[in-house]
């Protein structure tokens, strides 16, 4: 070594040039980025906000055939209990990214997973013993599970540091709850559950291990996390149709409502002050259906108490199929099927949820979410 130094020509500059170019390109195309993602959207819970996953399982809780789906953009039955979107989908388009897939669908990989996941599955509850009848359903720690799964197959996509970021800034929706009195606790008369319990024993032991679900939710990274109550029960057609002599909502399911939503609330609010952060905001579910339930007209509905598929008083009893009583303009009812909202009343909702006020979202509403969100 002489110790000389030789300059570069031009052309070798040119030649290295590329190579760091063609490398920068090829990182950003492998690596895809978080941020250029937008939020990531996770959804958990019953039949309210599945929106497909119990199409791959062997269950009775299906709407997986016409008239489901009858508004849909596909006008095809895609596994919603609507006759069109859902309240996750509403959410999504007004967060301006694409709806979430099922966890089960095969088509969940690569850079769709980035968008987030829907682990819900209709018939589940808080308990593992709600819905029962229905067989095969993901009961909600296994949806748990699947979101852990979940951030291990991300992780080899982003890597974990990114997983875990693009988990934090995520928004997560969870509903559950109706189920365990509806499809529980007065499923029959003198149910196991009846049985065992009073019915505020049973609301205090619903809402302990409702905590150990959200506690659960918080140690894999949720930190955004919008709670609903459980909607106005004794109000829907199949209850109507059942229990109610005069139309009016049934008087014991609302009075289940009533103490077990103000308690979850009471539960969330503590959660919040033992980990020293609003990650649970509180959606006032109840309310939200109560206005249209009890003011359809206001609302632009015809009824509130008529499904528009179904048969029976009300149409209310058995599901909604190919031979049920269809109403011909799906926007002026309230509720599509026996227990679920149309996609009008679901964008009601999902109005609130985005806008409402303290009464509906507590400690903050949607809006406010995204607002404080986006500065940090």
């Amino acid at each position: 070594m002489d110790g000389s130094f030789s300059p570069i020509s031009s052309s070798n500059w040119r030649t290295i040039l590329c190579v760091v170019m063609a490398v920068i390109t090829v990182v950003n195309i492998v690596i895809p980025q978080v941020e250029a993602q937008g939020r990531a959207f996770f959804v958990f819970g019953d039949s309210l906000v599945d929106n497909g996953n119990n199409d791959y399982l062997l269950t009775t809780a299906r709407a997986d055939s016409p008239p489901y789906g009858i508004d849909y953009p596909t006008h095809r039955p895609t596994g919603r209990f609507s006759n069109g979107l859902n309240i996750p989908d509403i959410i999504s388009e007004q967060l301006g990214t694409e709806p979430t897939l099922p966890y089960l669908s095969p088509e969940l990989t690569g850079e769709r997973l980035l968008v987030g996941a829907n682990f819900a599955s209709a018939g589940v509850g808080i308990l593992n013993d709600t819905g029962i009848q229905f067989l095969n359903i993901i009961r909600i720690f296994k949806q748990l599970e699947y979101f852990e799964q979940y951030q291990t197959r991300v992780s080899g996509l982003i890597g974990a540091e990114q997983t875990q970021t693009l988990v934090n800034q995520a928004l997560v929706l969870i509903t559950l709850g109706g189920n365990d009195f509806v499809n529980n606790y007065y499923l029959i008369p003198f149910s196991a559950r009846s049985r065992q319990f009073s019915l505020p024993d049973y609301v205090r032991y619903l809402v302990s291990e409702y905590r150990k679900v959200l506690a659960r939710l918080y140690e894999l990274g949720a930190r955004r996390v919008l709670v609903t109550s459980t909607g106005p029960m004794g109000c829907v057609p199949a209850e109507l149709a059942q229990r109610s002599r005069t139309g009016e909502c049934v008087v014991e399911l609302q009075r289940a409502a009533a103490l077990f939503n103000p308690q979850v609330a009471d539960m969330i609010n503590e959660l919040n002050s033992e980990i020293g952060s609003n990650v649970f905001v509180a959606a006032n579910a109840f309310q939200m259906n109560m206005d249209f339930i009890s003011n359809p007209q206001a609302y632009g509905f015809v009824t509130s108490k008529v499904a528009c598929c179904g048969q029976g008083p009300y149409n209310g009893l058995g599901l909604c199929t190919v031979i049920s009583n269809l109403c011909p303009d799906r926007d002026l009812y309230a509720f599509w099927d026996a227990f679920h909202p149309s996609e009008k009343a679901n964008r009601i909702i999902v109005q609130r949820i985005l806008t409402g006020s303290a009464e509906y979202m507590n400690p903050m509403n949607l809006s406010t979410i995204m607002a404080l969100d986006s500065r940090t």
